[in-house]
């Protein structure tokens, strides 16, 4: 038997690919439990970020890609703080998010994923967030119009959802950004 990382490891295969992704080496996690103890939305995951770790030692991809826990994720950084490894787990979550858009898996979330896509489609078009902008391109992927219409309105009333976006500086930047992005993920 030769010497090769996948026969003395056969899942690594999906551990390098997150690493790539994120940029963080999962494998000195000892499954201490802190990252899941700490995290104030694991009530929503369907698996705990420590089983999220674990699933992807266990190269268990397609499971990983199609949990909720991926999209419920607040990247409030908690979890990573935690870490006695310092793992960024929070960084690993958004390098999975990539993984789980750009792959044939399924999502457990429907429409988060396609709030996500809205949500950077208006910072790549106007340098920032533009609620109502945002708003619309969510709910043109929906095709929930009328859905919380009246707390639409109510936010409209009271200013918190402006018409036009505000001006910005450095789209230059904001487009190069993204265009390193896309390049870096071979798109």
């Amino acid at each position: 038997m030769g010497t090769s990382e996948s026969a003395e490891h056969p899942n690594s295969e999906f551990i390098r690919e997150v690493a790539a992704v994120s940029g963080v080496d999962i494998r000195p996690c000892y499954q201490c439990q802190k990252c899941s103890a700490g995290c104030p939305v694991s009530g929503a995951m369907d698996l705990l970020p420590n089983q999220v770790i674990r699933q992807i030692q266990y190269g268990r991809r397609e499971k990983v890609l199609a949990s909720r826990s991926i999209w419920v994720c607040a990247s409030c950084q908690t979890c990573s703080v935690r870490c006695p490894n310092a793992i960024d787990f929070a960084r690993v979550m958004d390098g999975l998010r990539h993984l789980a858009m750009h792959s044939e898996v399924s999502p457990a979330e429907k429409e988060i994923p396609l709030f996500h896509r809205a949500f950077l489609d208006s910072i790549r078009s106007t340098g920032r967030v533009h609620e109502l902008s945002l708003i619309m391109r969510f709910k043109l992927k929906t095709r929930g119009f009328l859905k919380d219409a009246s707390l639409g309105w109510e936010m409209f009333r009271r200013g918190k959802i402006k018409v036009l976006p505000p001006g910005t500086t450095g789209g230059n930047e904001v487009k190069a950004i993204f265009d390193a992005c896309e390049k870096g993920a071979g798109q």
